[in-house]
């Protein structure tokens, strides 16, 4: 196999759609023959802190562009996300404050070059050439988009069709991130295959403007906990890159067995036959779907964390789950006493303060589903109050991966 083809395998392989047709490797042969490395472009927009493994799908295949000695360009998109992408979206997104924008930012790259090499990425920020536009410039780019083609978008579609409201600010969404394209002579655009429109976008202003346009890569979508939903932090169904290693080992556990194939390919770094040959197996009944996610799983937090500590998430999961034992060193949280108005704490509130919970709503969720348990015993009672005393000392566990001992700072 010839370096071109080679290239275009590793770099097609995962993909949904490469588009247009041929023109990866048209840029392939034309980089190995000049000696250029491809500028590959992917933006994200700093509209939460923390990135997830879904984030991460894209991520992965810039770091096969890098491996493979392209040029890969990290773009936060600091500028577009004080509109809001409103791709797949029915509702306008609430506009952030530039504030907000750049504090989500600070932890953006780091979390990055959890999986991209910090040496060969180049980190760039949208508003750099987007804050400058004046009026003029801005409409000389409009004018290359008719409303036609944008409402041809699905989501814009449906909310035309469905008398919800457009505003103005979100049919230049497109038109920014194809302007991003522009500033950055980006021979390769990546992106999910929700982003599709926007990414092709970029290809007809680049053409418009006198440019080779990119290439369009789009990704699968990955899957978030609750098996439909796309992975999102505000859906609370998300593995977050910088979750500890015992908590990200427990939620990939917790994928169901239909899950299995997508992860397989969108969070491991296994090659493609290893995959096969890990399916065939589970499905022909040879490999129990526990010891698939065991596998997964140990893959996943290896990526993150490195091997020691993901065999160390491993035996505490057994420990905990498997076992059914609780291990004899948990970790601790101080509820200081004055936490116990009126002299005892609801146990909702106890469990979202104690970090079981993600919110007292959520702790009640978990009762009603019996996923709460104090002492190891099943929470059923909603209005349980515990005093200082009862719940210094105390275990609280909810569902299989968060769990602590309750210590009470007494004053």
């Amino acid at each position: 196999m010839d370096e071109l083809s080679r290239q275009a395998k590793i770099l097609k392989s995962g993909t949904e759609e490469v588009l247009p047709e041929g023109e990866l490797e048209r840029k392939l042969a034309a980089s190995l023959h000049e000696g250029r490395p491809l500028r590959v472009k992917f933006g994200v927009d700093p509209t939460r802190p923390d990135l997830h493994l879904g984030h991460a799908v894209p991520l992965r295949k810039l770091r096969q562009f890098q491996d493979l000695g392209h040029q890969v360009i990290l773009l936060i998109g600091d500028f577009t996300a004080m509109v809001g992408d409103p791709s797949e979206r029915d509702v306008t997104r609430p506009q952030l404050s530039g504030e907000e924008v750049a504090e989500n930012a600070k932890t953006y790259t780091e979390q990055a070059f959890k999986i991209l090499d910090r040496d060969k990425t180049v980190i760039d920020y949208n508003s750099r050439w987007l804050a400058p536009l004046d009026f003029e410039e801005l409409l000389k780019l409009t004018s290359h988009f008719t409303v036609a083609r944008l409402l041809e978008r699905d989501d814009f579609s449906r909310r035309y069709t469905n008398n919800i409201p457009i505003c103005l600010h979100e049919f230049l969404y497109p038109v920014m991130q194809a302007y991003d394209s522009i500033a950055l002579e980006a021979d390769v655009e990546i992106g999910g295959t929700d982003q599709k429109f926007n990414l092709l976008a970029g290809r007809e202003l680049q053409r418009a403007m006198g440019q080779d346009p990119q290439c369009v890569m789009t990704l699968p979508i990955l899957v978030g906990l609750d098996g439909k939903n796309k992975m999102s932090k505000s859906l609370g169904n998300h593995i977050g890159l910088t979750d500890p290693p015992e908590e990200m080992f427990g939620k990939l556990m917790s994928i169901s067995d239909e899950l299995m194939p997508l992860y397989l390919r969108l969070t491991t770094s296994f090659e493609l036959s290893r995959i096969e040959e890990l399916e065939r197996e589970w499905r022909n009944g040879k490999l129990h779907p526990a010891q698939l996610k065991r596998e997964l799983a140990l893959e996943v937090v290896s990526l993150y964390w490195g091997e020691e500590k993901a065999r160390a998430a491993l035996d505490r999961f057994d420990l905990v789950f498997k076992r059914r034992e609780l291990p004899g060193e948990l970790p601790e949280k101080v509820i200081e006493e004055g936490a116990f108005e009126g002299g005892d704490i609801w146990i909702a509130h106890l469990a979202h303060i104690a970090g079981v919970a993600d919110s007292s709503s959520d702790a009640l969720r978990a009762i009603e589903q019996r996923g709460l348990r104090l002492n190891g015993e099943k929470v059923t009672d909603k209005s349980l109050r515990l005093t200082p005393d009862q719940a210094d000392g105390a275990i609280l566990q909810k569902g299989r991966r968060k769990i602590v001992r309750i210590r009470v700072g007494r004053n």
